[in-house]
């Protein structure tokens, strides 16, 4: 299948290619070169690199749905004194899914993975509060036990949902944004303030909504704070990450 690459600018399918995708049509439109196509062949559509796309959103969705799942068992850190949940360090993982979506496909597609994936912990949390309904067989003896850990993470859910969307979203807009106020250099500056104004967010969102009404003021600031701390730790940790990440996507997928 073939169409003209001006007639392919003017329609709606280009709203449905990647950042790298679009950059090659306008190649072709712009072209000096005498011998320059001027069809666009869907056989040329970056396979490899839809395939990556969709296992970072497999990779944001499974870090967010075992954040929530998780988040029922309180994990005590004796020579920090401090209790935090498992998804406290295995969450931030997701600020680098979404900046390697916002890297590699735009705000448009990052924000795509963000919707997809909040609708699939949705699903799966629905579909477990259906669970607790169903009725148990008489020697299961652990049916109290589910419910009570499913109503748990149940209780959890709406904070988690509006922190996740708030300060994924964000996440992806300022990465986008300074990567097109700095013309696509300094990875690390974007990767870290974008990660550090996302776990602000993300921190304070979920802490407030979940725990106010049951705890103190100081003390869900003091909760916010020890997440926003770890938070920062990762997006020092994202950095490395991201550059051998972009170095391999641009050299085996884009080039190929």
């Amino acid at each position: 299948m073939k169409i003209d690459v001006k007639e392919l600018e003017k329609s709606e399918l280009i709203d449905d290619f990647s950042v790298h995708e679009i950059k090659s049509i306008y190649r072709k439109i712009y072209s000096t070169e005498k011998n320059q196509t001027t069809a666009y062949d869907f056989k040329d559509r970056h396979e490899n690199s839809w395939l990556i796309y969709s296992f970072l959103i497999l990779l944001l969705s499974v870090f967010y749905i075992f954040s929530n799942l998780a988040a029922a068992k309180p994990v005590y850190i004796e020579s920090l004194d401090l209790i935090v949940t498992p998804g406290t360090f295995i969450y931030p993982l997701s600020f680098l899914a979404i900046d390697l979506l916002s890297e590699f496909y735009g705000f448009r597609l990052a924000r795509r993975a963000i919707y997809m994936s909040l609708i699939a912990n949705l699903v799966i949390v629905f579909l477990l509060s259906v669970s607790t309904v169903l009725p148990a067989i008489p020697s299961w003896g652990l049916n109290e036990h589910y419910n009570s850990l499913i109503a748990h993470v149940l209780s959890a859910v709406i904070a988690s949902s509006l922190s996740f969307f708030l300060s994924e979203y964000v996440n992806s807009w300022v990465l986008c944004k300074i990567k097109k106020i700095t013309n696509s250099r300094f990875l690390f500056v974007r990767i870290f303030f974008s990660t550090l104004i996302a776990a602000i967010i993300d921190s304070f969102v979920f802490c407030f909504i979940a725990f106010y009404g049951k705890m103190s003021i100081n003390t869900i600031i003091t909760m916010a704070l020890i997440q926003i701390v770890i938070k920062i730790f990762f997006a020092f940790f994202n950095i490395l990450p991201a550059y051998i990440s972009r170095y391999f996507f641009s050299r085996y997928v884009i080039r190929n």
